[in-house]
């Protein structure tokens, strides 16, 4: 049997979770109605983001997104690629394939590098939900450093490659 990051993470959080109710069963089971419904609050709006992304997304052709983040595309395409990962949303299953595609239709690895760091570490349409739990001065700084780290690793990335 192959063990994959889901499968251990599963196992440790079932056996804290027996370690818990063992411990004490009140506190668990308030922590677990807690969680489930904070769960269910941010699922919604995560839901309903995530499906207009997708849906916009798949109206778009890979031919426009390759002409704007292309190898000929020079520092637009590196601002248009930080802009684009930042304000989109999607999982990394659908965002690796995407930059795949890119560079094998000539994107440079630095597009490509500014692109998935924004997509994961930038997020502009989440703001709204990250500063109802984090503070608004909590939300934008993160987000601002975390574009400038994105702006450094794709020059990074592209001094390497």
């Amino acid at each position: 049997m192959v063990f994959n990051n889901t499968f251990i993470f599963g196992l440790l959080t079932g056996i804290s979770l027996l370690i818990s109710l063992i411990l004490d069963k009140d506190k668990t089971f308030l922590g677990l109605k807690k969680g489930g419904k904070m769960f269910f609050n941010i699922f919604h709006p995560f839901l309903n983001i995530l499906i207009l992304i997708s849906i916009v997304l798949f109206f778009i052709p890979d031919s426009v997104i390759v002409h704007y983040l292309g190898a000929n595309s020079g520092w637009s395409g590196f601002g248009i690629a930080a802009c684009i990962g930042s304000i989109t949303l999607i999982p990394g299953f659908i965002s690796y394939p995407l930059a795949a595609t890119l560079l094998k239709q000539g994107a440079t690895y630095s597009v490509i590098a500014v692109f998935i760091t924004t997509l994961i570490m930038v997020g502009v349409v989440t703001m709204p939900l990250e500063i109802k739990y984090f503070g608004k001065k909590a939300a934008i700084t993160r987000n601002i450093l975390n574009l400038i780290a994105a702006v450094i690793i794709g020059i990074f990335v592209g001094w390497l490659m």
